[in-house]
């Protein structure tokens, strides 16, 4: 029979500390995360309803709902995503397989990680000057989308490259050995290998993007726009519209006498559309990667 010495039994103690030691620094991180969803949800419930959803703010946005803003969150997150996605996408394609290691490759990496820590406001009046007042687009949907789609830009770039380094050289080396070309190999497996990593950097496009306030409050957002409800083409790009993140800071700080679960239910709605989107993402990237075979 073996016997347990005292040093096995000082490094078993040790062990259990450390265990609960970074147990509690998850719950530290998780828990208040779970609060403030609770206390969210508890505070917006009375207003939570298919009706809220469904139906245009009325009375000063005081009474109704947030069909408009919701509709415009949606119409904002998807033209900036199809316009920042295949840019982000083939931009780091270029700089991971194809640029050299150069001094100039090296100034336009550290850009990209340094635009990405650029503040949002900043991204506001830049979209405020090139697209609005430069090109002459206005302010709109299309302004506001380009201004979104430059902010994250960096973030899709940077997980982008992240993602193509993952895919082993050997792979790469055994197709070219078998002479496909540089891009045949880029199309037919380093790009379906690193699917999953690429997404990640969508999902997180997303997450932002939604969120945003200024650079739409600057380019394309409105106090109020009435729409046909239920209608999905009800904005043209060239209107302007309604933005869950700006709806919340309007009735927050410039309607008075409002409901009490106001704010509270578009908070909600609006962490709920993200989560949704990233959900659907996730459940995506986790399909792609059960069918890896490395």
């Amino acid at each position: 029979m073996f016997v347990t010495t005292p040093f096995v039994r000082q490094k078993e103690r040790r062990e259990l500390f450390a265990k609960i030691f970074f147990g509690l620094m998850a719950a530290a991180m998780v828990l208040p995360l779970v609060l403030i969803l609770t206390h969210l949800v508890y505070q917006a419930w009375p207003l939570l309803s298919w009706e809220f959803l469904s139906t245009n703010p009325t009375n000063g946005m005081r009474r109704g709902g947030i069909w408009s803003a919701i509709l415009g969150t949606i119409y904002l997150v998807g033209l900036s995503l199809f316009v920042s996605a295949p840019i982000g996408v083939f931009a780091a394609v270029y700089l991971n397989e194809y640029a050299r290691d150069n001094w100039l490759t090296r100034i336009i990496n550290l850009a990209v990680v340094n635009l990405a820590g650029v503040p949002s406001i900043v991204h506001a009046l830049f979209g405020l000057g090139a697209f609005v007042l430069f090109a002459g687009i206005g302010r709109s949907i299309l302004a506001a989308s380009l201004t979104l789609a430059i902010m994250t830009l960096p973030v899709i770039i940077a997980s982008t490259k992240e993602a193509l380094g993952a895919v082993p050289r050997s792979f790469r080396e055994a197709c070219w050995n078998l002479g496909a070309t540089r891009w045949q190999t880029i199309r037919r497996i380093v790009l379906p290998n690193s699917i999953s990593g690429i997404l990640t950097g969508v999902i997180l496009q997303v997450s932002r993007t939604a969120g945003e306030t200024a650079p739409v409050m600057f380019t394309g957002a409105v106090f109020f726009k009435k729409i046909e409800e239920g209608e999905l083409f009800a904005y043209a790009i060239t209107d302007q519209c309604m933005a869950l993140s700006m709806h919340l800071y309007t009735v927050t700080t410039q309607v008075t006498n409002t409901p009490e679960a106001l704010p509270y239910a578009i908070a909600v709605v609006l962490l709920a559309t993200v989560l949704l989107v990233n959900a659907v993402s996730i459940s995506i990237r986790v399909y792609i990667r059960s069918r890896k075979k490395w």
